[in-house]
């Protein structure tokens, strides 16, 4: 009988940890709304406010699912939304403007569970180009669609559809009208009709203001999305990184999942969001040291920006080599942790 208590003692005992850890797993949710010569003597406390509060916004709507038993994917999706939402983002509402007066809005996302990933580029019509995005993933054999028929195929699967003049904000068109009006003095004293792809640094470096979030579910699924207006002033149907799976978006459960914002150019060159899982994976590096050594690569052939980073366990980071990066998470506490300059 003795024995026999001892051993209900026992297993009571060794099974209670697990019971504990099978009923409470992490989440974590990781955020950004862009990277760039951020510095809080340029923004008023006003503005600092609004971004905090639009920051907060975002990880809450994800926070809600993950702590509701959701999927990341869907976690992704929602705080993303509410990041398109907002004009103080380039992202959705509140895109930069193409050369010709345009808003092009790119999105991807990936599931680290299946590695199924989907995108789009260059769509004007769909309001929330994340949603469209999945609707690539989930509901098409394809990983990319770009410009009408990513608009037509997103309208076909019941997204909603809005007219081009929603995602417009003077802020934003009196950016292009700068930018014009430097690139104009570059064409007038210069015959090369490439001048005309001149990139002011000093307006392209101010704020890159793609969106994204990462995020690591009850179920242990890691999942990663990025959605942008891309770069003020572009033309010829120019593509960054953050359709580009692997360079802006990348997930996979057995390493991470990362979400950029940057250089778009120079993050495609360096392959940057798989260039951090390869380095976690292969060679068992810190989320940091991962994020650091890609983003110098990035630095290398002259490219800066942020990135976001969020593993199984629940570990994170957030790495930047610019003055500051919108940026923000969550975990299981619920407790939300927002950041904006070098701090």
């Amino acid at each position: 009988m003795i024995l026999k208590k001892l051993s209900a003692l026992f297993i009571a005992a060794t099974l209670l940890p697990f019971s504990a850890v099978a009923e409470n797993p992490p989440i974590r949710l990781v955020i950004h709304g862009g990277a760039g010569t951020i510095l809080k003597q340029n923004i008023t406390p006003e503005k600092e406010a609004e971004y905090k509060a639009r920051l907060e916004e975002s990880l809450k709507a994800g926070y809600a699912i993950l702590n509701d038993g959701g999927t990341s994917i869907d976690a992704v999706i929602a705080s993303i939304k509410v990041m398109e939402n907002s004009p103080l983002f380039n992202a959705g509402k509140g895109a930069v403007f193409t050369n010709d007066g345009r808003n092009e809005l790119d999105a991807s996302i990936m599931d680290g569970k299946t590695l199924m990933a989907g995108a789009v580029a260059g769509v004007t019509t769909v309001k929330n180009p994340i949603e469209a995005a999945y609707a690539v993933m989930t509901k098409s054999p394809h990983v990319l669609m770009v410009s009408k028929g990513a608009d037509q195929f997103a309208a076909q699967n019941g997204l909603t559809q809005v007219d081009p003049t929603y995602f417009k904000t003077d802020f934003r068109w009196q950016q292009l009208q700068k930018a014009k009006e430097k690139e104009q003095i570059i064409l007038d004293h210069d015959d090369n009709k490439l001048a005309a792809l001149y990139i002011d640094p000093m307006m392209y470096d101010y704020k890159f203001g793609t969106v994204g979030a990462v995020a690591l579910d009850r179920h242990g699924n890691l999942a990663a999305g990025t959605s942008t207006g891309g770069m003020t002033n572009k033309r010829y149907g120019r593509v960054g990184d953050s359709p580009i799976i692997g360079a802006g978006t990348y997930a996979n459960n057995n390493s991470v999942a990362v979400s950029a914002t940057g250089s778009g150019e120079k993050f495609i060159r360096t392959s940057t969001a798989f260039n951090i899982s390869s380095q976690v994976r292969f060679q068992n590096l810190p989320l940091d040291v991962a994020s650091k050594n890609a983003l110098k690569e990035v630095a290398d052939i002259d490219g800066s920006g942020g990135v976001i980073v969020v593993d199984k366990k629940g570990n994170y980071a957030m790495e930047f080599n610019t003055a500051g990066m919108y940026r923000g998470t969550i975990g299981t506490d619920g407790k939300p942790e927002i950041a904006i300059y070098g701090e």
